[in-house]
Parts: C-alpha cells; sequence; structure tokens
C-alpha cells in the first residue's frame, strides 16, 4: 500500500535486450522537441514556478499575434490562421491548468512540467489512426518549442539528468543515438520500441550497458527523477520500488558482480576446449575509444572492426590519410594479435553513402554492403589503400560485406592488386600477404561457398543477416520478429555447409554475429566447427569460460544429430542443454 514516503511500486514489463542491473534516477527524452533541465523544486517555489509558466506563454501569445499579422500583410488574411490556431492552443484552459496542476504534484520546474505535458498529449495523437490528428503534431511541436524558448533564466537550475548518473528512458534510440551517449552517467536505457536483434540493442550489449526495449507507454508514463530499477535480465523497468525490492536486486547485482570478477581472472587463459581444442575469441569494435576495452578483456585481437563510424560521422568520408592513421592505431595497440577490418557496410538499414535521388523500394535488397564500395571505386580505393598502409604496422586482414557471388569477389580483388601495385611504385610499405576474406551473409554466399573459397583467406559469417536474408524476417520488425531464429533448420545447414567447404580449401571460418556472443549456441557453433567467435568486448570473458567448459567431441556429437532435427526450438534445447550442464551459472 501506498504511503505518504513512498509511492506505490509500478512494474514496467519489456523485451531482455542487454543484461545487467542499474539502479538509479530516471531521464526521460521524446520524440518531437528537445527536453529542458529538469530539477525538483521546493513547494514554497511552486506558485513562483506556475507564475513562470503564465508569463512564458503571454510573451509566446505575444510573439505569435505579432507573426500572424506580420504574415496577413504579406500573403493574405487566410494564412494567419495557422497562427490563429496555434494562439487558441496557448488559451485552452484544460492545457493551462493540466500544466500548472502538473507542477505541484511532480514539484519539478516549469518547463518540464509543460514538457513532460505536452510529450503525453502529442503521444496519445500519435497513437490515433486518423491520419489529420496526427499531421497536427507538428503544431503543437512547434509552440511547445516556442514556450520552452521563452521561459525566463531567472533561477540557477538544479540539473540532475545528463549530467549525473541516470536510467534513460525514451521512445526508441537509434544506433548513432546509443554511439553518441556519454556511457560515464548512463547506468542503463529503455525505449518503447525496438527488438532485442536491433542495432541498438546490438551496440548496448556490445558496450555493456543494461538495456530493456518494447516497454509499453513508458515515456508517457515516467516522471522524470523517479527512482527506478533496470532489469536487463528478465526486461523489466521497475518505478519507486519497495524496500524489499531493492533488497532483492542489490543481492542480485551482487551475484552478478561476483561471477563477472571471477570471470576477470580468467580473461588471458587460453581458450581451449577440455580434449584440447583451441578457439580464437576476438572482439567486434566500431569506435577508436573501444581499444581499452578490448585490452582489458583478453581478446586476441579484433574480428570485425567496423568502418562506418568513421566513414560517415562526418558531411564528407574522410580523406585516406586519416583512415589510414585510424587503423594504423588499431592495428599497433592490438599487436601483435589481428584485426579484421571490414569495408564500408552502408545502405539499407544502415546510413546512406550519399543521398538517392528517390527513396529505394526496399533497401534491405538493394544498394548496400560490397555493392556500394564497388560502384563508388574512387572511394573503394581510398578505404583500401588506407588499409593496406595500416597492414604495414600490424596484424591487418581485410573482409567484404554482404558479399553474393564470386564476380564481387573477383572485382574486389582485383582493386586490391591495383592498389599494392600504386604502394609500390610510391614506396610506401604494406604487408603484400595481406589477408582477405569474406562476409557471409546472404544463402547465395553460404550455398556457393565452395567456389568462393579458392578465392579467399577466410569466412566470417555475419549471423545477424545471414538468418534475418534466410527466413525473409526484418529483425527488428515487432510484427514478425518472433519468426528470427537463430537456430532454423535452414540456418544451421547453411553455417556448416560454409564452414565445411571451408575445410575442405583449407581455410577458418569465424562467426562474428550475435550467434556469437550467444552462449547458449557455443556447444553448437564449436561442434559445426567454427575456429573464431568474434563478439562484443564485455561479452568475450563469458564466451571463453563457456569454451573452457565444453568437451570437442560432445559437442561434435550434438552438432551432427542436430542436422536431423526439424524444429529451432529442439536445435536451442539441444545446445542449451550441453550448455547449463557445463557453465549453467554464467547463464542469464
Amino acid at each position: 500500500m501506498a504511503t505518504s514516503t513512498h509511492p506505490t511500486e509500478v512494474v514496467h514489463e519489456g523485451i531482455p535486450a542487454s543484461p545487467g542491473i542499474a539502479m538509479g534516477p530516471v531521464h526521460v527524452i521524446a520524440r518531437g522537441f528537445s527536453a529542458p533541465e529538469v530539477f525538483e523544486i521546493a513547494l514554497s517555489e511552486v506558485l513562483h514556478e506556475q507564475e513562470r509558466f503564465r508569463l512564458a506563454v503571454e510573451l509566446t501569445k505575444q510573439q505569435l499575434t505579432e507573426l500572424q499579422t506580420r504574415l496577413e500583410h504579406i500573403a493574405g488574411d487566410d494564412h494567419g490562421d495557422i497562427f490563429e490556431a496555434h494562439i487558441m492552443m496557448l488559451e485552452d484552459s484544460a492545457v493551462l491548468d493540466r500544466v500548472a496542476a502538473a507542477i505541484a504534484s511532480r514539484c519539478q520546474n516549469a518547463e518540464y512540467a509543460f514538457y513532460a505535458v505536452m510529450q503525453t498529449f502529442l503521444e496519445g495523437m500519435r497513437r490515433i489512426p486518423d491520419p489529420y490528428f496526427r499531421e497536427r503534431t507538428a503544431d503543437i511541436e512547434d509552440v511547445s518549442q516556442r514556450v520552452l524558448r521563452n521561459f525566463q533564466a531567472d533561477s540557477e537550475p538544479r540539473q540532475l539528468g545528463p549530467n549525473e548518473t541516470h536510467i534513460l528512458i525514451a521512445y526508441d534510440l537509434t544506433p548513432s543515438d546509443t554511439v553518441g551517449m556519454d556511457r560515464r552517467h548512463l547506468l542503463g536505457f529503455a525505449t518503447e520500441q525496438g527488438s532485442v536483434n536491433s542495432h541498438t540493442a546490438i551496440l548496448a550489449r556490445a558496450f555493456g550497458i543494461p538495456a530493456v526495449v518494447g516497454l509499453s507507454r513508458s515515456v508517457i508514463d515516467v516522471t522524470a527523477l523517479s527512482s527506478a530499477i533496470l532489469d536487463g535480465y528478465a526486461g523489466r523497468l521497475i518505478l519507486h520500488p519497495s524496500p524489499a525490492t531493492l533488497a532483492h536486486y542489490r543481492q542480485l547485482h551482487a551475484e552478478k558482480e561476483k561471477i563477472r570478477n571471477a570471470l576477470e581472472s580468467t580473461r588471458d587463459a587460453a581458450t581451449e576446449t577440455l580434449d584440447g581444442h583451441h578457439l580464437t575469441v576476438s572482439a567486434n569494435i566500431e569506435l577508436l575509444e573501444e581499444l581499452e576495452l578490448v585490452a582489458h578483456c583478453g581478446a586476441k585481437g579484433v574480428g570485425l572492426y567496423r568502418t562506418e563510424f568513421l566513414l560517415l560521422n562526418g558531411s564528407d568520408i574522410p580523406s585516406e590519410a586519416v583512415q589510414a592513421d585510424a587503423y594504423s592505431r588499431v592495428a599497433r595497440a592490438l599487436a601483435p594479435h589481428p584485426v579484421i577490418i571490414r569495408t564500408l557496410d552502408a545502405g539499407g538499414d544502415k546510413l546512406p553513402v550519399e543521398p538517392l535521388t528517390e527513396p529505394e523500394p526496399n533497401p534491405f535488397l538493394g544498394w548496400r554492403g560490397i555493392r556500394v564500395s564497388l560502384a563508388r571505386p574512387a572511394m573503394f580505393r581510398e578505404q583500401l589503400r588506407a588499409i593496406l598502409r595500416a597492414s604495414a604496422v600490424g596484424k591487418v586482414a581485410v573482409m567484404f560485406p554482404l558479399v553474393s557471388g564470386l564476380s564481387e569477389v573477383e572485382r574486389a580483388r582485383e582493386l586490391i592488386r591495383r592498389c599494392m601495385d600504386e604502394l609500390d611504385r610510391e614506396g610506401i610499405p604494406f604487408d603484400h600477404q595481406l589477408p582477405v576474406g569474406v562476409m557471409v551473409e546472404v544463402p547465395s554466399a553460404a550455398v556457393c561457398a565452395d567456389l568462393l573459397a579458392p578465392h579467399v583467406d577466410f569466412f566470417s559469417i555475419g549471423t545477424n543477416d545471414l538468418i534475418q536474408y534466410t527466413v525473409a524476417v526484418d529483425r527488428v520488425n515487432p510484427h514478425v520478429a518472433e519468426l528470427y531464429r537463430p537456430t532454423h533448420p535452414a540456418v544451421i545447414r547453411l553455417i556448416r555447409h560454409t564452414i565445411d567447404a571451408g575445410i575442405a580449401h583449407g581455410i577458418w571460418t569465424g562467426i562474428c554475429g550475435e550467434m556469437a556472443g550467444d552462449i547458449r549456441l557455443t556447444p553448437l557453433l564449436i561442434g559445426l566447427g567454427a575456429k573464431e567467435l568474434s563478439v562484443g568486448p564485455q561479452r568475450v570473458a563469458r564466451v571463453g569460460q563457456a569454451i573452457r567448459s565444453l568437451n570437442l567431441a560432445e559437442c561434435s556429437a550434438m552438432a551432427t544429430d542436430v542436422l536431423g532435427q526439424t524444429r529451432s526450438y529442439d536445435i536451442l534445447n539441444m545446445s542449451l542443454e550441453i550448455a547449463s550442464r557445463s557453465y549453467g551459472y554464467l547463464l542469464d
């Protein structure tokens, strides 16, 4: 029962996206317009904040009246009706009274109380099927932003939000939002949208940030600064946790920390199975800032260096020199371990390499990956030359994304040869034996892996795309996300066929998708013959310990039996049974 000193505990159920537990105040951001600073006020300050709100509204109405007069003078009386509607919004007593009440009930500054009320109103409108009402949200956002700009800065804000430790609650977050977060202050995040396989969730797991997605109405029902617990294991956001709930999660957090510390002590141990079979565990990275994580986690190099953030973070593609410097920094930092650099993988659900004159009807089946690079040889040449130059200072390899057939590999290798000839003529050192690999993400590449293998030095299976292309499921679409099944029999057969083709031609095969970091599937991947697992830095120690707890012979026998199974669920359970018996304490 709620008391005067402790609000009632509220639990929002979502989807666990990244494991971990976070405890602290929440900071809420929503769509449409920027959130103002938020701070608590005393009861004695309520009337003052309500007056600040009234003055901001009056100033906004005055500005809109002036704009209305100016527009009528320029374009005629009819067009002035636009601002008349805006003014009417600011005279709606329902809105004015609700904001005044929110200031008093929340005991928060007027700007944020207004923001919270308007966001609740906007989110309600966005959920109405009628397109007319949805289109009016832009008008409300415009007026709301004007009001926020007109608050007088007559007091020093006492901010508790982005510059203090917090749990972030948002309608949705893009991958670039996630990358750009100040992780020094971020305890965890939760979103209304998203799925466990979205790029944002993948990045959260890579960074070790607890995350929950698919929280219903969290943005409009959560009050900023509320105390909360984010449970990334079970997929819960708990607001105003009771003392008993806090005690439970503190104990659970302590138990997880004990396991983490135990893993820390084994990070440098060899990743060999109990019967002496060695596998390489490497890391996936995208930012140079992650090098410290790689050095600390015990990874034996980088199995996937994504170059999109480097190449597409500004208005122009970085020069060859800038790219060479970045790649060289990674190569030096990791030496003597290898770094596998993936060439630009843009398009589809990732950032575009350049504006298109008209949208692609189906970007997932369109201009992306190696297709973009081959279509822009000058840009591709600069990246290849930069990678080659970095190979002079460390152990570097290159791999091409979204290869669908041999002709793409041949054209890319020919361009590498030309770049090598140029660098030789210019007297610039590089590794003449630079390993070249391809990502197997398209079913056609897996099916004809025996045709590709003679032309490359290794395969790296990108399971995220391979699954979605094989079962025709967009992994971020909540309507079909349940059909995105890593253990679908077709997916398992394609992985086995790729690995076998590599073995037949004397090349190794690694796994760099989400399956590589899912320790429920480690027995299956080892049994199928994978030689390398490339995972987020935060997962390296866990995957390494899983490998050290397994027996290759048992995993191989299980993988053979799996090929005769017809259901995804049965395949998952066969791998999970061995995982639970071998290292159940590591499973979330």
